[in-house]
C-alpha cells in the first residue's frame, strides 16, 4: 500500500485548521461537571483550634475565639455559632518606608458547616479587616456566614491606620494589594479549614463588590484551580484606568464650576443636584417606556442610548441657571465624561457612562465630586503610579486638579528598578486571560453591575463579559452570566430593585449544573429587613420587584398585571436596532 502525502495547500491549511477548531470547540463543551459539598461538623473545640494552627506556614494565629449564636445579626436574624479565628500573615519590615506590614485576617468557622469556603473580597483601597460575613447587594437577607460557609476577610497586606495609601511606596505591599494576598491566604485558609473540620472544602468561592469585585475578577484568572465559583459585584477591574478617568472628569467639571473646586461643594457647583436630577428626569422623559411601561425606571438599557442625545435633549439654558437647563459651557464640560475619558488627541482610555434614571440620585455626588479629589488622587498618586508621587498625599484636591493625564497614563503601564510591576499588571486580571481555566475545571463567573454606577462603568463590565472565553472558543454563557441593575448606583442604592440573592444562584450552577436566568431583585422600600433604601420614589411600592435579565436581555413589561410586580414582566431582547422615534 502506497502512503499519500497531502499536500500543504493553502486550502489545506484552511480545512485543517477548520478540523482543529471543531476538536477544540467539542473538547472544549465538556467541562467536568463539579459535585455538590457536603456538609461536616466542627472537630474539638474552638479554643484549642489556636494549639492545632502552629504549623501554618508564614503564619501567626492571634486568637481562636467562640461566637455565640446572636452576637453578629444581618437582616435582623441571628447568625450561628462560629468560631473566630484572627491572625497575619508574612510580618515583615519595609526596606522603602521602614514600616512594618502584614496580611491581617479573619475567618468565621460555623459550629455546623456546609462544606464551603467563601473568600471576600474587600472594597476601596482594602487596609481594614472587615466582617467576613460573605455579604453583598444593597440589602442583603443572607450571607455566606449565614449560610453555613467558612468564610474569610482581609485587610490585603496593609492597614489604613498606615497612612491610608501610603502603603503605595512600598513595592510588595501595593502586590500584596492587587493579588499576591489572595494568592498567600488561600492555601493557609483552606488547611484552617481541613484542622476545623477534618477536611478541605469541597466547594470554594470568591466574591466581592467594587475593589472586592475586582480581587474576584483578578482571582479568576490568575488562581481559577483554587476556587470553582466567583461573584462579582461592580467589578472595577481596570480601577486604575477608572480612578484616572475620574480625575479626568473632576478636571472637566472644575472648567465650569463657580465655587472652590477644590473642595466637593464647590466642584459640585459645575452640575448640582437639581441639575441632575433634571437630568433624570430627561432620560426618563425619552426611555422610560421603551420597556413597554411608565415606572420611572430605564429596563432597556442600549435603547436608551439610541433614543436619548444629551446635546440635544437636555434644555439649554438661555439666560441664568435654575436646575431646569445646562448652559452651553456645561455641556461641553460634562458630554466628554459621558462619552469616556480620553487623552488630549481623542483616544479613549476609559469606557463610557450610559444615561439612566439614577443620574439623580443622591449617592452620584460622592463619586463624581469627592472621590477625585480625596480619594483617586492618592490612589493614582501613591499605589498606581511609578514613580509615585508625594504630592497627592499632601494636596490630594491640587493634585488631580493639575494633573497632566496623558503623561499619568503612561505612569500606571510604567516600571523601574523598585516597582518591576505596573499598576495596570499587578491591578488587573492578565491581558492575555481570557478565563479558559475557570470554564475548563467546570467553574462559573456570575457578574452584577449598576447601570448608574458613577465610578466603575457597566459598560467597562459588558466589554469584559464579551471577552470571556474568546480565545477559548466558549461562549461567555456556557460559564459565565452577567446582570445589570438599572438605576442602581455603586454596589447599591439609587432608584432601583437593587436587592437579590446572586449567591444560591451561583452555588446551584456550580453544583448542580442549573444555570442561572432571570433573578428576581426587589426594592427596599419601608420594613425592608435588609436596611431601606432611602432613594427609592415616594410613588413606587415599597416591595417592587423586578426581573434582572442575564445581558444582553432586557426586562420587558407583558401589558397586563401588577406594574409593582416581577411576575408581570419577562426577560427579552432589546429594541436598540430599532428604537421607536419621539
Amino acid at each position: 500500500m502506497t502512503r499519500q502525502i497531502l499536500q500543504r495547500t493553502p486550502a489545506s491549511i484552511a480545512l485543517a485548521a477548520c478540523i482543529a477548531s471543531i476538536g477544540h470547540a467539542a473538547a472544549a463543551t465538556t467541562p467536568p461537571q463539579l459535585t455538590p459539598a457536603r456538609p461536616a461538623d466542627f472537630v474539638g473545640t474552638c479554643e484549642d483550634l489556636a494549639g492545632q494552627l502552629g504549623g501554618l506556614d508564614q503564619t501567626q494565629i492571634t486568637a481562636t475565639t467562640t461566637v455565640p449564636a446572636g452576637t453578629l445579626m444581618q437582616a435582623g436574624q441571628p447568625i450561628a455559632e462560629h468560631c473566630l479565628v484572627t491572625g497575619k500573615m508574612h510580618e515583615r519590615i519595609s526596606p522603602v518606608d521602614g514600616k512594618t506590614y502584614a496580611i491581617g485576617f479573619e475567618m468565621r468557622l460555623p459550629k455546623a458547616w456546609n462544606g464551603r469556603f467563601y473568600h471576600q473580597g474587600n472594597g476601596g483601597i482594602d487596609g481594614s479587616v472587615v466582617t467576613a460575613l460573605g455579604a453583598l447587594g444593597g440589602g442583603p437577607l443572607s450571607g455566606a456566614l449565614m449560610q453555613g460557609f467558612a468564610t474569610l476577610s482581609s485587610d490585603a497586606g496593609h492597614t489604613l491606620a498606615q497612612g491610608g495609601p501610603a502603603f503605595g511606596l512600598d513595592p510588595q505591599a501595593r502586590l500584596d494589594y492587587g493579588y499576591q494576598a489572595v494568592g498567600k491566604l488561600t492555601p493557609m485558609a483552606k488547611q484552617v479549614v481541613q484542622v476545623a473540620y477534618g477536611k478541605q472544602p469541597d466547594r470554594s468561592y470568591f466574591g466581592g463588590c467594587s475593589n472586592g469585585g475586582r480581587h474576584t475578577l483578578v482571582a479568576a484568572a490568575r488562581y481559577a484551580a483554587d476556587y470553582d465559583g466567583f461573584l462579582a459585584g461592580a467589578p472595577g477591574y481596570r480601577l486604575p484606568l477608572a480612578a484616572l478617568a475620574n480625575i479626568f472628569g473632576a478636571q472637566r467639571y472644575a472648567s465650569v464650576a463657580t465655587g472652590d473646586p477644590k473642595t466637593a461643594a464647590g466642584l459640585e457647583t459645575a452640575f448640582t443636584a437639581t441639575e441632575r436630577k433634571m437630568l433624570a428626569q430627561t432620560v426618563l422623559n425619552r426611555c422610560d417606556a421603551l420597556d413597554g411601561a411608565t415606572d420611572g425606571m430605564v429596563q432597556d438599557v442600549q435603547a436608551c442610548q439610541k433614543n436619548f442625545n444629551f446635546m440635544r435633549d437636555v434644555p439649554k439654558c438661555t439666560g441664568e441657571r435654575d436646575g431646569t437647563c445646562l448652559t452651553a459651557a456645561q455641556k461641553a464640560a460634562i458630554a466628554p465624561i459621558f462619552r469616556g475619558a480620553t487623552t488630549q488627541d481623542g483616544q479613549r482610555f476609559y469606557t463610557g457612562f450610559p444615561y439612566d434614571a439614577g443620574a439623580g440620585a443622591g449617592g452620584i455626588a460622592f463619586w463624581e465630586f469627592t472621590a477625585p479629589l480625596f480619594l483617586d488622587s492618592g490612589a493614582v498618586g501613591v499605589i498606581f503610579k511609578v514613580p509615585p508621587s508625594i504630592a497627592a498625599l499632601t494636596d490630594g484636591p491640587g493634585f488631580s486638579l493639575g494633573l497632566n493625564i496623558d503623561a499619568t497614563l503612561a505612569e500606571l503601564h510604567a516600571t523601574d528598578a523598585l516597582y518591576t510591576e505596573s499598576a495596570m499588571s499587578f491591578m488587573t486580571p492578565p491581558a492575555d486571560s481570557d478565563y479558559g481555566d475557570v470554564w475548563r475545571r467546570g467553574g462559573k463567573i456570575l457578574a452584577y453591575h449598576g447601570v448608574s454606577d458613577a465610578i466603575f462603568s457597566v459598560k467597562d463590565t459588558e466589554d469584559w463579559y464579551r471577552s470571556l472565553g474568546r480565545h477559548s472558543g466558549v461562549h461567555p454563557r456556557q460559564f459565565g452570566r452577567l446582570y445589570r441593575v438599572p438605576g442602581m448606583g455603586h454596589c447599591s442604592g439609587g432608584p432601583a430593585t437593587d436587592q437579590a440573592d446572586f449567591l444560591s444562584p451561583l452555588v446551584a450552577w456550580v453544583e448542580q449544573g442549573v444555570a442561572p436566568q432571570a433573578l428576581v431583585a426587589m426594592a427596599r422600600g419601608a420594613g425592608n429587613p435588609g436596611g431601606v433604601n432611602a432613594e427609592l420614589p415616594a410613588d413606587w411600592s415599597p416591595t417592587r420587584s423586578r426581573p434582572l435579565c442575564p445581558f444582553p436581555q432586557v426586562a420587558k413589561y407583558l401589558g397586563s398585571g401588577d406594574i409593582e410586580q416581577a411576575s408581570s414582566w419577562a426577560c427579552a431582547a432589546t429594541s436598540a436596532h430599532n428604537p421607536p422615534t419621539r
